[in-house]
C-alpha cells in the first residue's frame, strides 16, 4: 500500500461541526456533545475513505503559540470557544481515536504549524500528505505531494482556486496577506493598502521592498510601505506557516490503527 498521510485540523473541523449542532436548542448539552461527536466520528470516516490514507493525525492546537507573544493583538478579537465544547473537547477527539486516527496536542504550538511541518517532512521523504481544513493560511503549501481538501465544501484546492479568489499565486500569498492585512487573525498589514494596491504590488514586485526604490511607483504607495514597513515584516512572519516544529515522533507512529488497517 503506497503511504497517504492525513493531516486533520482537528478543531477547525470540529467547531464547524458543532456550530451546527448548538443550532438544536432543544438537545440537552449531553446530546449536543454526542451529536458532534457522532458527526465528527463519521467525517473522520468519510475522509479517510476518501483519501485513502494510510497515516493519519488530527492535530489541535496547544497553549498560546510564539505568535502571541511576537504580537500582542493577535487573534485578540476572536471569539473564545463556547464553554460546553472546551469542557468536553477530550471526550469529542476520541471520535479520531476511534476511527483509528492518532490524536496530536502540542504543549504550545499552533495547529498549522505542526500541520505545515508534517507535510513539508513528508513531502520531502516522497510522501503524499493531505491537509483537511478550511483555513486559508494553508494555501501556500499546496504542491505537487501536498492536496489540500475542504470537508464541508467537498472541494479540493487548486492553483486556479487560489487565483480565482485573490487574483495572486500561492507563492504571492503570505505577502498579499501581509499587505492586505488579514482580519480574521488581526493581521495588521500596511496602513491604506487595500486588497487591489496588495495585489498589484506583489504582482509586480518578487521583493515589496523594490517598490520604494522604483520610479514608476506611485509616491502614494511609496509614502504608504516607508511608513508601515515594520508591520509589513511582522504581518509577513505572523501569517508565514513554521515547517520546523520539533514534534518528537515519526510518520510509523501516525500509522491508521483497528477498522480493517493494518
Amino acid at each position: 500500500m503506497k503511504h497517504k498521510l492525513v493531516l486533520i485540523d482537528a478543531l477547525n473541523l470540529i467547531r464547524r461541526i458543532y456550530a451546527v449542532d448548538e443550532q438544536h436548542t432543544h438537545r440537552s448539552e449531553s446530546q449536543t456533545i454526542l451529536s458532534c461527536k457522532s458527526r465528527v466520528s463519521h467525517a473522520t470516516k468519510k475522509l479517510l475513505e476518501i483519501t485513502q490514507a494510510s497515516h493519519a493525525v488530527a492535530v489541535f492546537d496547544g497553549e498560546k503559540s510564539w505568535r502571541y507573544h511576537f504580537y500582542e493583538k493577535y487573534k485578540h478579537s476572536r471569539k473564545p470557544m463556547p464553554s460546553l465544547l472546551s469542557k468536553n473537547l477530550e471526550a469529542i477527539s476520541e471520535a479520531f481515536v476511534e476511527q483509528g486516527v492518532t490524536v496530536y496536542i502540542p504543549e504550545q504550538d499552533e495547529a498549522d504549524d505542526v500541520i505545515a511541518t508534517l507535510a513539508s517532512k513528508a513531502s520531502s521523504a516522497g510522501i503524499a500528505s493531505v491537509v483537511v481544513s478550511t483555513d486559508k493560511g494553508f494555501y501556500p503549501l499546496l504542491s505537487d505531494k501536498i492536496e489540500i481538501y475542504d470537508y464541508f465544501k467537498r472541494q479540493w484546492l487548486t492553483d486556479k482556486c487560489i487565483l480565482e479568489r485573490f487574483a495572486v499565486n500561492k507563492k504571492q500569498l503570505t505577502d498579499f496577506w501581509a499587505l492586505a492585512g488579514d482580519k480574521t487573525n488581526d493581521i495588521p498589514g500596511v496602513v491604506g493598502i487595500g486588497q487591489k494596491s496588495a495585489i498589484k504590488l506583489v504582482n509586480d514586485y518578487h521583493d515589496i521592498a523594490k517598490a520604494i526604490d522604483d520610479p514608476n511607483c506611485k509616491a502614494s504607495i511609496k509614502t504608504k510601505l516607508i511608513k508601515g514597513m515594520d508591520d509589513y515584516i511582522i504581518s509577513k512572519q505572523l501569517v508565514t506557516l513554521r515547517n520546523d516544529i520539533y514534534l518528537g515522533f515519526n510518520l510509523k507512529q501516525l500509522r491508521r490503527t483497528g477498522n480493517g488497517v493494518n
